[in-house]
């Protein structure tokens, strides 16, 4: 299994995050393949949620322009 991380810019205040998952099951992997593809999904939405969170929370406060 390999995760990658990219980030880039998205504006003045924002930020663009892609995170994807590569792999290729075997055996007995290869027949829950789905129900795994599903739960992982799940899983880096909410890794990339909380992860926006703490990075807000770190930045402060924004002010309006």
């Amino acid at each position: 299994m390999e995760t990658t991380f990219t980030r880039g810019s998205a504006g003045a205040d924002g930020a663009h995050m892609t995170l994807r998952d590569r792999g290729a099951p075997a055996g007995f992997s290869r027949l829950a393949a789905p129900l795994m593809v599903a739960s992982m999904r799940k899983a880096d939405r909410s890794d990339l949620v909380r992860l926006q969170w703490l990075l807000e929370a770190a930045s402060g406060p924004r002010t309006g322009g």
